[in-house]
């Protein structure tokens, strides 16, 4: 790749419209956690009537608007991004071919636009999806959409613009521009090294300072503000806890394993059910999501974050049912086709799961083992162990602990290749193909 002085000048004002652009992602996830926060978060105290109303009110337009006149912007964004770094398949006179426009489309401008009140409907509602793939496939959108009226850019082959601008995109968004280049290596990208590297690294470090100068980016990542404010960072573990890492690591695998074959034939009779009874099933289907809400004080919505950053932060305080309403929200949020995937709700799972068994440790353990019980199911359930062991080291903050993250999401990746059958992106992947190849 030639970095000439056009190209670099190109990638700094690609960065600037990027992070742009990521703002009002940004602002709906912090409105979405204001929400929340007026919930008692599994306690018993009196809330007022209207917030189950909102959430019973948001999710059954959210799923009207998302089986009907948006269908284009429901799910994440990103499947069709990585189709384009899968081999293309052999025609039937043994050429390779690619459908590169049809997936191309799915990055179109109108997309984004169509994704952008699902967002609005999304936070408002509390579904429970984070900001990460709506973000990513948004700093594609905007590198692909700059092409036409900054040539330079039309110096990098498609499939890698696209890669750097979905890492960039997402390490924009979290202000981590190491943690865009492992999700561009990992997941996004066919091409490694230094053409990825650079420009992803170029792109999210400006929008990185920027975004902290726009301080927009604060109110969104409650998870991370927590452990950073609250831990006691540096201090070594003691070996005596290194059996219940090693313990912790093998148990959240599986379960990230678990989560996966749970949401896959979930997620196919949700959509079964939309198809053929529509309203009646978005009545039904916004019910459940507004009573488990109302069970659980408001635990089961959003991402998890408002759990999961105490967890990192030392205070394991969550109760043992918790599990639930943060395993059954992400199923039914997901499965309805609420913007976003499955990072953060299963990070969250994995500190909410561990932490009444942990209670009687010191702060700084209590966060060890939250980190890589969080590490360990979100590698279990997506296999890209440098990106999971790098997303929890950004929001937590802890040098010493990231050799045992980088581990633990190692082994939790080896145990989802061994047992975890498909992993969702793949799933969605194969899912868009079959439809592509049904006549009509």
């Amino acid at each position: 790749m030639l970095l000439s002085l056009p190209l670099l000048l190109s990638l700094l004002l690609s960065a600037v419209v990027i992070t742009a652009a990521e703002q009002p992602y940004q602002w709906l996830s912090a409105q979405g956690f204001r929400l929340q926060r007026l919930w008692p978060l599994g306690g018993s105290e009196a809330l007022p009537f209207w917030l189950p109303l909102i959430t019973l009110a948001g999710t059954l337009l959210f799923v009207g608007l998302a089986w009907g006149p948006l269908a284009r912007g429901r799910g994440g964004g990103l499947t069709g991004l990585l189709l384009l770094q899968r081999p293309a398949p052999e025609a039937s006179d043994g050429s390779s071919a690619r459908d590169e426009g049809a997936y191309l489309a799915s990055l179109d401008w109108r997309v984004q636009l169509a994704r952008l009140p699902l967002l609005a409907l999304t936070h408002l509602a509390g579904l429970s999806v984070g900001t990460e793939s709506p973000s990513a496939a948004l700093g594609a959108s905007c590198l692909l959409g700059l092409r036409r009226w900054l040539t330079p850019l039309r110096l990098l082959p498609t499939l890698l613009l696209v890669a750097i601008g979905g890492a960039a995109g997402l390490g924009t968004a979290f202000r981590s521009p190491l943690l865009g280049v492992a999700y561009g290596l990992e997941e996004l990208s066919a091409v490694k090294g230094f053409p990825l590297v650079f420009p992803t690294l170029l792109l999210a470090g400006l929008g990185t300072v920027l975004s902290e100068a726009f301080g927009s980016a604060s109110e969104a990542q409650p998870a991370r503000l927590a452990a950073l404010a609250q831990l006691p960072l540096g201090r070594l573990l003691p070996p005596a806890l290194w059996p219940t890492l090693l313990l912790t690591t093998l148990v959240m695998g599986l379960l990230g394993v678990l989560f996966v074959r749970l949401l896959i034939p979930c997620s196919a009779w949700v959509a079964g059910l939309l198809r053929s009874h529509p309203w009646r099933a978005a009545l039904a289907l916004a019910t459940a999501f507004a009573l488990l809400a109302l069970a659980s004080g408001g635990l089961s919505l959003n991402d998890g974050s408002l759990s999961l950053g105490p967890g990192l932060a030392g205070d394991s305080s969550s109760p043992v049912w918790a599990g639930l309403p943060r395993l059954l929200g992400p199923l039914l949020s997901i499965s309805v086709g609420a913007p976003g995937g499955l990072m953060h709700d299963t990070m969250s799972l994995g500190a909410v799961l561990i932490a009444p068994w942990i209670q009687a440790l010191p702060a700084d353990q209590q966060a060890a083992v939250a980190a890589v019980a969080a590490a360990a199911l979100f590698s279990g359930a997506c296999r890209t162990p440098l990106f999971c062991g790098v997303f929890v080291f950004t929001l937590q903050g802890d040098a010493q602990l990231l050799p045992w993250l980088l581990v633990a999401s190692a082994l939790a990746a080896a145990i989802g290749e061994r047992w975890g059958g498909s992993t969702w992106n793949t799933c969605q992947m194969d899912r868009l193909l079959a439809s592509r190849r049904q006549p009509g």
